[in-house]
This record gives structure tokens, sequence and C-alpha cells, in this order.
């Protein structure tokens, strides 16, 4: 089944990151990472920057409570009302944060990424007293990261190993377990990027320099492919009052002016409705 994908958001990204859609306030935020740039969008509406840092912002998650928690450079912080980041925790293991969602019962994991893409990173879950726990080591660049609907299964990607893995998942004590392979990319075209859980327990993975977006069922067979008119798609998450849209982060970086010009929605938000719905991002209650 063709999927026509349309712009969200006109946008000229430089690395277009982490979308995550805010059920309560009816919007979806997404970053610029190397620009230190928070973007929202309303749909209806033009998207518009609500922050802007002098360091990488690698994801910014809505908080229970309002405002945002921020991954920046290597460490966690909230947005205040001034538009301050307000640090709660610092790691010095990797070059910066990559990937950051909460699981269903709120807990905040955050990966970082080796710039020389050595085992130098980590998985790191947030814990109350805001210190940061290693649950993954030996890890060269965290990437998509998503639970099953019932929030029995982890789902994780380290780009470089070209797959995506599974663990079993404790919900109560938030522990993931068994590691094993779910999807093994290293016969398609690009590396395994930003992934997101439909309601029916699919796996979208997105494909950097691949130009698409796979679904990978339950049992881990490819279902679906959405071709992009972008060779640097980034991530994907549901969103959408009836969440039914998939939206797309993209960039621009390492391309040339031949390949912008043929890329003109290179950087920008994509949105396109594949057929099935999926879950808003879990909120950090902290």
């Amino acid at each position: 089944m063709a999927v026509d994908v349309q712009v969200a958001v006109p946008a000229q990204a430089e690395l277009g990151e982490g979308p995550g859609w805010d059920a309560a306030r009816g919007c979806l935020h997404w970053v610029d990472i190397p620009r230190g740039r928070i973007h929202r969008y309303r749909p209806g509406q033009d998207g518009e920057v609500v922050a802007s840092f002098d360091t990488t912002v690698a994801a910014a998650l809505p908080r229970a409570g309002g405002g945002l928690v921020v991954a920046a450079g290597l460490g966690i912080a909230f947005l205040d009302g001034d538009g301050r980041l307000d640090w709660q925790a610092t790691t010095t293991v990797g070059d910066r944060m990559n990937e950051v969602k909460c699981d269903p019962a709120g807990r905040l994991y955050a990966g970082t990424m080796s710039y020389r893409r050595r085992p130098e990173a980590a998985l790191f879950r947030l814990e109350d007293d805001c210190t940061l726990t290693p649950v993954l080591t030996g890890v060269r660049l965290s990437n998509g990261m998503g639970w099953s609907p019932a929030g029995d299964r982890f789902y994780y990607i380290d780009t470089p190993t070209r797959r995506v893995d599974v663990f079993d998942y404790d919900l109560s004590g938030g522990e993931p377990s068994g590691r094993r392979l779910f999807a093994d990319i290293a016969d398609m075209p690009g590396n395994p990027d930003g992934l997101t859980v439909d309601d029916e327990g699919g796996v979208w993975v997105v494909l950097a320099r691949g130009s698409s977006v796979r679904r990978f069922t339950p049992d881990g067979r490819l279902d679906q492919v959405i071709d992009l008119p972008v060779t640097r798609a980034t991530s994907c998450a549901f969103g959408g009052p009836a969440g039914d849209e998939l939206y797309v982060t993209t960039g621009r970086f390492d391309l040339d002016e031949a390949e912008l010009d043929e890329q003109p929605w290179a950087g920008s938000l994509l949105v396109c409705r594949p057929g099935v719905t999926g879950r808003p991002i879990t909120p950090f209650p902290g």
C-alpha cells in the first residue's frame, strides 16, 4: 500500500530528531540536535522554535506537571519558565546524549553516543535521586527505543550493529533482560536510527541514508515500507488527535548543494497516515 508523505513543518534542520507527541497539550516536540533548538508543532498551525541553546539538544519530553525535560550535552535538565536549563544529572560516558524516552511507567532512559563509533557510550536510567544508572555499557551509538503495548518488551538500536534488539522488560521494576536479535538490518539500505511502536505491536524503524521507514511485525518480519523523499531521515513517532499520524524527522547533514536541490524537504518534519495508530509519548512524572 502506497502511503502519501507530506511536509508538516517546512524547515532546514541540520539534524532533526526526537519527535514525541504530547497528548495533554496537543502538540509535537522535536529538536535540531547540533543547533540546540527545540521545535513545537500543532496541527493546523505553523511550527515554532520554543527554545535554543548553545549546546546539543537530543530530546525534549513533556513533564507531567508542565514544562519539558531536556537531554542536552551529556546531561538531563528541566526547562524552566524563563527558558533556562536546570541541570538534574550528567555523565562523562560518551560524547553527547542521543536518544531519550520514558517507559510506559514514566522511567526516563537516556542513551549516549561516541563520535568515534567506539564502544565508549552507554544506556542509562534516571533514578528518583537524579542519578544515572547504567543499563547497557559498551554502546557505540544509542538510538531507537520503544516498548510493546503491554510494556513487556523493550526495543533498542545501537546503530553500528545494523540490527534492532529486543529485551524482555519488567515494567514493575524497570529492568530489561534477555537481549536478543529482533530484526537484522544488514541487508537493507541505510542504517537503523529511531523507532516507534504502534498499537498492534508493530515496530517502525527509520533507515537513515536509506530513504524509508519500515514496519516489522511483533515476530520481526518485515511488513511494510514507506518510501521517503529524503535520504537523511532520522526518527519517527505517532501523534495527532487520533494517534493515526506518523511524524518523521529529517536532516540536511552531509548533503551537498546538488543533493539539497534534489531533496527540498530535507530538514523538514514530515507526516503520513500509515493505516495504524500509536500512543503518544509517556510524560516524565518527576
